[in-house]
Parts: structure tokens; sequence; C-alpha cells
């Protein structure tokens, strides 16, 4: 573990100087103040008296013992010395495993690790509040999604990470943002073919083998479709569309991706529009398909091929489905599905921000920590040594369907695609235009937007 002990010394020191200083010093005890001096008054003239006549000595009385004098009580309160604090919000999944490291961070860097709860959901909205109003937290933990608003409101920081060798390459390109790591990643999540291996024996390895897999299927009656796709759901159609060569947005040189090149009309992506055409007009796959619907047609054995991520395995089981996972069908080049990233990333209001990176690197991009995250989750982790290490079978099938993953499209002119590029999917599915004609009018309907949003 690559240890800053003297940097984290110097800051923990400059953050416990102005804790303690914001506290104030100790209020003074008050001067005594002297008690008034009597006025002097005149002695009165002496006049004749008679002498007193003598009278018995009076018995002696004993003196009186001495009180002892009270201690004074004190003025003040001693001043406790104050501990520096790193703030983390976190979900009710990975917050446990971020109080755990708190005894070891206060070991080794004299500091109290303070993790707040939050939903993951509420996280990005309270901290573009609290962020910039200097009351957020040091440490967040968030999707790689959010990154066109929070980057763009200057609310995260650059981090440098010492292992970046050991992190999976489209997860490190995910929290990448205009050529600045913004964030380490945790997990990652990515669709992948599932198939019925009752019904499939040998997965299809490219899209000519799911149309040829699917006719004999559906000839001889084995099942209603060979594989089967929601209608307007543009996240799952986009290995299809890329095992064609087709993209969403070009990148550079740095892989930072470009909105002034978008590419729904590319050759690749009217090749597979024509292909889904094709698809739907020979009867595999039919229109009027949710996302429960697709389930339950492969629940029942009605389909026998599918699209999906991690997420529907739980169902599967519940079902009882036979089900295995597979990497996504090539074409013209391999089938690249989007790849969803969480990570942490620090906030770029934090007074801590130089002791928040240096936790990051000395207390969580590690083996122990993430692995305990992976085992809290049911993600694929992204840190190699954890994904070399499990026995998980799915999420070891799901890793290597990530492989050739393209990070989801983070940057704020994103929203300008899934809609025009959604219908255009709908449109096929319910053969109300020529696909060529549809994702070039997709393409047109993206480029507007983007540039009356510019």
């Amino acid at each position: 573990m690559f240890k800053r002990t003297w940097v984290v010394l110097l800051i923990v020191l400059t953050v416990a100087a102005l804790v303690l200083a914001a506290c104030g010093g100790a209020a003074e005890a008050p001067a005594p103040t002297e008690a008034p001096a009597a006025e002097p008054t005149e002695a009165p003239a002496p006049t004749d008296t008679p002498e007193p006549e003598p009278t018995a000595e009076p018995e002696p009385t004993a003196e009186p013992e001495p009180t002892a004098e009270p201690e004074p009580e004190p003025t003040t309160a001693p001043v406790e010395e104050a501990l520096a604090q790193l703030v983390i919000w976190a979900d009710m999944t990975r917050a446990p495993v971020m109080e755990g490291l708190a005894p070891a961070v206060l070991e080794e860097y004299g500091i109290e690790l303070v993790v707040q709860e939050v939903d993951f959901g509420d996280i990005r909205d309270q901290v573009k509040l609290a962020g910039p109003a200097g009351e957020g937290p040091d440490i967040f933990l968030g999707a790689h999604d959010w990154l066109g608003e929070l980057y763009g409101s200057g609310i995260v920081a650059p981090i440098a990470i010492e292992n970046e060798d050991q992190f999976v390459g489209p997860a490190l390109q995910a929290f990448t943002f205009d050529s600045e790591l913004v964030g380490i990643p945790y997990a990652t999540e990515n669709v992948a073919l599932i198939y019925n291996p009752e019904l499939v024996p040998e997965p299809p390895t490219t899209w000519d083998e799911v149309i040829a897999v699917a006719t004999e299927l559906e000839e001889a009656g084995t099942v209603k479709q060979g594989w089967v796709m929601q209608e307007n759901d543009a996240y799952h159609y986009y290995p299809l569309m890329t095992a064609f060569g087709g993209y969403v947005f070009g990148v550079d040189a740095d892989g930072n991706y470009d909105a002034t090149d978008v590419g729904l009309d590319s050759e690749g992506s009217l090749a597979a529009a024509s292909f889904l055409d094709q698809a739907v007009k020979d009867g595999h796959i039919m229109a009027d398909v949710d996302w429960d619907t697709m389930h339950v047609l492969y629940e029942n054995g009605d389909a026998a091929m599918m699209i999906t991520g991690p997420w529907s395995l739980s169902r599967f089981n519940d079902a009882g489905v036979p089900y295995a996972i597979t990497t996504l069908p090539a074409q013209a080049v391999d089938g690249q599905p989007f790849m969803g990233v969480q990570g942490f990333m620090i906030n770029a209001f934090s007074e801590n921000a130089l002791l928040a990176e240096a936790f990051l690197n000395d207390f969580v991009a590690t083996e122990e920590t993430m692995q305990a995250i992976f085992d809290s989750g049911d993600r694929p982790s992204a840190f190699i040594p954890v994904i070399e290490a499990t026995d998980d079978p799915d999420i070891t099938a799901f890793a290597a369907a990530g492989v050739t993953a393209n990070p989801m499209p983070a940057i704020p002119e994103m929203g300008a695609v899934w809609g025009a590029w959604g219908d255009a999917i709908t449109l096929i599915f319910q053969q109300s235009a020529d696909p060529v004609e549809a994702f070039q009018n997709a393409a047109e309907q993206v480029r507007t937007l983007i540039a009356e949003g510019s």
C-alpha cells in the first residue's frame, strides 16, 4: 500500500489547526475587584468618664478552628483536541464497507472517517446543492454517467490512481472526462447474450448464426421466437448496432466522445437497422414487446435467446429457468455493449481533497476493500484481481462480455440521443418506416437538438 504519511500528517495538522481556531481560545478569568476603602470618620472629643470598677477576668474561650479556603471553581472547561474528519456519502450497500475502514484510518492517519448513508438515487442531486455551499461530503459514490452534469458544474475533482493497471480499462475510461480521471471505479455492469442451454446447446457467435438458430427452432415449433428483444430499447439494441460497425458518437485521439461526430446514420448503423428490419419481416422479432414480456417469453420457454444484464439474474433464479451467459454476437466486428460504472468521486469544493485522494489510494484501491465491495453487491468488480479471484460463473461471464464494452457516453449531448434513437427502432419494429430513412432522420434530429442546446 502506497503510503503518504508525511503528506497526510501535514494535511491533518493543518485541518486540526483550522478546527481549533474555529473553536476559539479559552475565556480568561475576570480580574479580582478591590473592595472600596471606607471613608475616614472623625473621632469624638474625649469626655471625662469615671474610672470603671475592676471586674473579674473572663474565662478564656477556645480559639475557633480555621476553615479551609474553598478551591476556586475553574472558569472554563478544558479544551479537547478536535480530530480532523473525512466525510463520505455512500448508499446502504457500500456504507458498511466504508465504516469498516474507520479504525484503520484513525490508526494510520489520526483522523475520523465519518460515513453518512444516503440513498444512491439521491446522492447526485444532494451533492449538487451541498457541494458548492461547502456543506457536502469530501468523497461520494456515484455512477459515471452523472459526470456530464457534475463535471460541467465543477463539482468533481481530478484523481490520480497509483495502480491504474489493476483496473478494467473501460471502467477507467468511463470516469475519464476531458482526458482527466475524475473517479475510482469499483463496479461495472453490461449486458450479454443469455440463452437456454436446453434449447441452444452451442451459443451463436455471430448475428447470422442467431438467425440460423432462430429459424431452426421456430420452424420446428420448439419456440415462438428464437430470440426476443424489447421495442424502443436503444440500450439493449446497441450491441447489435456495434457488431455491424455502427456507433453513437465518434471518439477523439484520447478516447473522449466527440459530439460533433454523430454515427446513427453511419454505414454500420444503417446496416444494423436493415438487419433488424429483415428479422422483423421474417418473424424472428415481434413488435409490442416490453421488458416484462421479454422475460415472460424466455421464462415460459417461448423464446430461446435474449440480451440482458446481471439485474435479471434474480428473476431467472426465482423462475427456475435454465440459462447460460455468453459474449455478444459479432458480425463485421465484435459486438460491443454499453458499460455502466460506479465509483468514488472527490467533491471539488472539499477542503480535504488531498487527504481524500490519499485515502482512496491507500484504503480503497486495494484488493481487500474492492473484494469487500464486490461481496456486498451483485455486479462485476472493476478491480482485475477481484475478477480473477471470483468463483461466480455468472459474474465471470458478464465480465467477459464486457471486455469489448464502450463506456456509456456521459457527455451532456447524450440526452439528445435516446429519444430519437429509440423512436427509429420502434418504427422498424412496427414496420412503419424504411429502416435506412428512420435512422437517417434520427441522426438529423440528434444533430439539430445538439446544435440548439449549444
